[in-house]
């Protein structure tokens, strides 16, 4: 029988999210350095078997229930669908978080693999907004790929939006009604100081309370009911025609409701998105450990999560790890 994995605080893991790749097909600024980044070399990135391997420990010996495949861009591992294919194996709910430049290509042959939903970030749906902050022109592209997602079967398909003062603050409402006409989830994130450029700062914050107030301007929204251990405070519209999140991170902080450990590219397993320390699993993992003793360090890890992120105090800490070296 599967055991808790639980931390000091009582809060029980039960959701991966693990990073397959450090690499992505876009230049955006909030995840990556401002200076050039350095990509891990090939070996040292977890095989299939080795991701395939520590997810398995997390399902037999603690229980695990949910997992979801980040990056970099996940989309840029190759073979993809064969990671799928072996995760699918598992008794898990697998998802995949994507910038969705490869959906139009990949969504079906992932949904045929085993893949049950997907997450795409999109931050703005002005082509010339988008290509400043992705690198890339391909808004068009990145859309293609979020039809194509449903058109899979890949139900339900979330959008999230970073909101940035003095950015995209202004298409709240046309992302949300764009959201609610093609049928997908758009979600509000407040913006975190976990930016490869580091700029990140409060002033540009847009609290989910004023996207909520913008939103209800125009819709008539619903709440949802709690928002349990999910990180979406979710909304239906009243007329029936979908549904709307916020995610406040910064202002409503949900630490003592997190059940989230993340496992990075190389193998390094990350009790919070804003921990300070990791546990490298990759020398057990290429060094003959038993299962027992990987799922022994896991819990060490996990046993010294700490209470949440503390953003906005002066005891503060940032990560030294972008978000795209980390995995959302």
């Amino acid at each position: 029988m599967p055991r808790a994995l639980v931390d000091s605080f009582g809060r029980q893991v039960v959701d991966l999210r693990v990073s397959v790749t450090d690499r992505c097909n876009f230049r955006c600024r909030y995840c990556m350095p401002a200076e050039d980044m350095r990509w891990l070399p090939r070996e040292e990135i977890l095989t299939f078997e080795e991701v395939e391997r520590v997810v398995s420990i997390f399902v037999h010996h603690f229980g695990l229930q949910s997992v979801r495949l980040t990056g970099g861009e996940p989309t840029a591992r190759a073979h993809l669908p064969e990671l799928v294919r072996r995760l699918a194996a598992l008794p898990v709910e697998l998802s995949m978080t994507t910038n969705g430049a490869s959906l139009a290509r990949l969504a079906r042959p992932l949904a045929q693999a085993g893949l049950h939903r997907v997450t795409v970030s999109l931050d703005s749906l002005q082509p010339e907004r988008f290509a400043a902050m992705t690198g890339r022109d391909v808004l068009g592209q990145v859309l293609q790929g979020i039809e194509a997602a449903l058109e899979a079967g890949l139900h339900p398909v979330k959008v999230n939006t970073v909101t940035m003062r003095g950015f995209n603050d202004d298409e709240v409402v046309d992302l949300a009604r764009w959201g609610r006409e093609l049928g997908v989830e758009v979600r509000f994130i407040e913006f975190m100081p976990l930016d490869g450029a580091g700029e990140w700062s409060a002033e540009r914050v847009v609290p989910a309370e004023e996207v909520l107030s913008r939103l209800q301007e125009v819709f008539a929204l619903e709440p949802m009911g709690a928002r349990g251990s999910q990180p979406a405070e979710r909304f239906r519209y009243s007329d029936g025609r979908g549904t709307v999140g916020v995610i406040a991170s910064v202002t409503r902080p949900f630490c003592g409701d997190c059940d989230r450990a993340r496992l990075t590219a190389e193998g390094a397993l990350r009790s919070c998105l804003f921990s300070v320390t990791e546990r490298d699993l990759r020398p057990l993992l290429r060094g003959g450990a038993t299962d027992e003793e990987v799922a022994a360090a896991i819990e060490a890890e996990v046993a010294a999560k700490w209470a949440g992120h503390a953003i906005g105090r002066v005891t503060f800490v940032r990560p030294t790890r972008s978000m795209s070296q980390i995995g959302g």
